[in-house]
């Protein structure tokens, strides 16, 4: 590989710094912009629900909006959870986003509720579509939407997302097992592998996806991405500082308490039990943290074992300071733009 890509990953989240929603927005919008100017490839916002802390709930509003404000960075999901959503509905929606933004516009699509059971219901409105895994036949629907070409039998056969049948936005499959790579290999589309949240599987899984793909009408070549959690700044002991209320936030869903939105006092105070300082050890293969040298050096050995081109940064920040000053450090570093 000559060159890495990096993209970011955005929960548009609440931190202390942040009073309004309005305020975790408008920081994701500007974080966009200068993502754009940087020389990222592409920023994604993820699909959450009935949270405390994080704003994206819908993320293709955010994307029509990060789109308007940006001028060469694709915009997309990371990804839609289309469980949640009917099939068609998803496609009319990309389709629009398609026609309205040509080339610039990325559909990741998850398996996963991204919510808790109850909240999934009041999504669902049926506890069958909640107990019924239909995500194979949503995601052959999806895709037949788009490109108008279900087969004839189908009982939603000639029902197109839109007139125009070259509306298809780019499409990847989003995984942290080895169930979403089966359905991009099936499918033969991209695929995002998400190392925050399985990091002892990115190798194995991400070498079996470029081992075992095949050419299909979506892509001719195998096309995947390594999604991480990754801290910049100027010295090793400042990164680790702006990682430690995400470190602590990851420590504590592992081992099942909750600290929601620790501030960096909280963080950097908090004693670790035994156990938990265990937790702690065992989940620092889910970050990146360093300065931009060490970060870099880290990444191209993350994608030379994964066989990715492309890294995308799962964003988890808590200072608009020390996140934009991050994302500066690395495209400096990396020579993105």
């Amino acid at each position: 590989m000559s060159k890495l890509k990096l993209s970011i990953l955005d929960l548009a989240k609440f931190t202390e710094e942040t009073k309004t929603a309005s305020e975790v927005l408008n920081q994701s919008t500007e974080i966009a912009k200068l993502a754009d100017k940087l020389g990222y490839t592409r920023y994604w916002f993820a699909e959450h629900h009935n949270t405390s802390m994080i704003m994206s709930m819908f993320p293709e509003i955010m994307v029509a909006h990060v789109a308007t404000q940006t001028q060469r960075i694709r915009v997309g999901t990371g990804g839609v959870m289309l469980p949640n959503h009917s099939a068609f509905s998803v496609a009319e929606r990309f389709a629009m986003l398609e026609a309205l933004y040509p080339g610039r516009i990325d559909l990741g699509i998850g398996r996963a509720p991204g919510t808790d059971g109850r909240t999934a219901l009041a999504l669902r409105r049926s506890w069958e579509a909640i107990k019924q895994d239909t995500f194979p036949e949503q995601l052959t629907e999806l895709l037949g939407f788009l490109g108008h070409n279900l087969p004839d039998k189908h009982p939603f056969a000639h029902i197109n997302a839109s007139p125009d049948p070259f509306l298809i936005p780019e499409i990847y499959m989003l995984g942290s097992s080895t169930g979403g790579v089966e359905f991009a290999l099936t499918k033969g589309l991209p695929f995002v592998f998400a190392a925050q949240i399985n990091a002892d599987l990115a190798v194995p899984v991400l070498t079996m996806y470029r081992r075992q793909f095949k050419p299909s009408e979506y892509l001719q070549e195998p096309k995947s991405i390594l999604s991480i959690m990754v801290f910049t700044a100027e010295t090793d002991e400042e990164a680790y500082y702006q990682a430690a209320p995400a470190i602590l936030h990851w420590t504590m869903l592992t081992v099942g308490k909750r600290i929601v939105n620790p501030t960096f006092e909280e963080a950097l105070s908090y004693r670790y039990s035994l156990q938990e300082e265990a937790v702690k050890q065992s989940i620092m293969r889910k970050f990146v943290i360093g300065s931009p040298g060490k970060v870099s050096e880290m990444l191209w050995q993350w994608a030379k074992e994964t066989l990715v081109d492309e890294i995308i940064i799962f964003d988890l920040y808590s200072q608009m300071k020390g996140r934009r000053q991050g994302y500066e450090l690395l495209a400096k570093e990396l020579g993105l733009s």
